[in-house]
């Protein structure tokens, strides 16, 4: 039986979504499960302990410091109950799931969804949405009204079930942001992308900053995610903390940047910029601009010894306090395990077989080795009998760049070029 997520339409709330589980798989390492699962559980719980006090200042927590998850605060949510991060990281790891591959498009209109119906949303309505996301999806759902016009749609169901490949065939820019957009959004939602490629790190990598683009268009929002996207996979690979955090990570890891360099802030970052034993006093903060954002999370990894420990310092930062710690908690969890997080917060969390059967099938999806040179001889089958291939469920075509701008009416100001590895 293959696990499904439902449609905007049908209204489900996360915990009453079937949960369906992939095949065994002989070779899987029960360590790598464990990490896998800590990451985007580690995620969700980092979510749900920082939520009851979201925007409380710093002297807030001083004075009333959060020990564990609480109901109430600033959204009125039960202890455990998640925010936008999850609801983000969930649509995202549909998209992952329901595609079977990176389809940027896919993600958008989940995104959509949530914004629009409450999709994946733990109350089934969304509460909490940064500014730039909210520009971006708003933007996002003007160029679709102008596509489905163009190509004679009957309603809003058609243009969203369009595939990536009729999309960009009709100049379809899926870049939606803001120029300059370099809030946390991309990043509190990152940990599907390194769990489903984590096997192909430089596809995590690049995966990551596309993922960011699409709604955080600037260059530190999305060095940010292509940096942490690698500290993740190296987490999930058992890499060890020391060398996590050690300046040489990036160029210990060339080749899945492809050589390409980190914004300066990003590399001001790697290099140990969080390293700062007073912590708060000594200007570590939890706010939403993405390079304090990342700053915070990996200064609470790096000044604790414990997942509980570093999910309390990020969110005892203060501020944007659901987010910091729900970054923290991707890293943190790929690197101490599922089985590291306290089960006083599993126990509390919502939904949270959803979450593990999530993580469980990103993992039997994603793309490896094995899987990659049965592709590529299916492609050269193809090629020479002139017959299709279907990968990953949707059949592979060669992709060309359109000539000239025909019909570019959506926002795009030259041929958008998409090509899945």
């Amino acid at each position: 039986m293959d696990f499904r997520f439902p449609s905007a339409r049908e209204n489900r709330l996360p915990h009453r979504i079937p949960i369906a589980w992939p095949p065994q798989v002989e070779f899987n390492d029960s360590v790598i499960d464990d990490r896998i699962d800590g990451s985007l559980v580690g995620l969700a719980v980092g979510d749900a302990l920082g939520a009851s006090v979201e925007f409380r200042p710093r002297q807030y927590l001083v004075e009333h410091p959060v020990r564990d998850m609480m109901s109430g605060g600033t959204w009125g949510l039960q202890a455990g109950q998640w925010t936008d991060d999850t609801s983000m990281a969930l649509c995202l790891a549909s998209s992952l799931i329901t595609q079977r591959s990176f389809n940027p498009y896919d993600q958008l209109v989940r995104y959509k969804w949530w914004y629009r119906y409450g999709y994946l949303s733990s109350t089934g309505k969304c509460f909490d949405i940064g500014n730039a996301t909210r520009t971006a999806i708003e933007e996002f759902t003007r160029r679709q009204e102008q596509l489905k016009d163009f190509l004679n749609l009957w309603n809003e169901e058609d243009v969203d079930r369009l595939s990536i490949q009729d999309v960009l065939s009709n100049q379809f820019n899926v870049y939606c942001s803001k120029e300059g957009a370099a809030g946390n959004g991309a990043l509190m939602r990152l940990a599907p992308v390194p769990i489903f490629f984590y096997r192909r790190p430089a596809l995590a990598v690049r995966h990551a900053g596309e993922s960011a683009r699409l709604t955080h268009s600037d260059d530190a929002a999305v060095d940010a995610c292509r940096y942490y996207a690698a500290l993740i996979v190296a987490a999930i690979h058992g890499e060890s903390k020391e060398d996590l955090l050690s300046p040489q990570f990036y160029n210990n890891h060339l080749e899945w940047f492809n050589l390409k360099p980190l914004h300066r802030e990003i590399v001001r970052i790697a290099q140990g910029s969080f390293k700062k034993r007073g912590g708060y006093k000594d200007g570590i903060r939890g706010k939403g601009h993405v390079v304090l954002a990342l700053e915070a999370a990996l200064w609470a990894f790096w000044s604790s010894n414990s997942f509980e420990q570093g999910a309390l310092n990020a969110v005892n930062l203060g501020d944007d306090t659901d987010t910091t710690a729900a970054i923290y908690g991707q890293l943190a969890g790929a690197h101490y395990g599922y089985r590291a997080i306290p089960p006083k917060w599993l126990n509390q969390l919502y939904a949270t077989q959803l979450l593990l059967c999530t993580a469980a099938w990103l993992q039997y999806l994603g793309p490896s080795e094995e899987r990659r040179n049965h592709q590529t001889r299916q492609i050269a089958s193809a090629q020479s009998n002139k017959t299709p291939v279907y990968i990953h469920d949707e059949p592979y075509r060669k992709k060309t760049r359109k000539q000239g701008r025909k019909n570019c009416l959506w926002g795009c100001t030259k041929a958008s070029k998409y090509v899945e590895d």
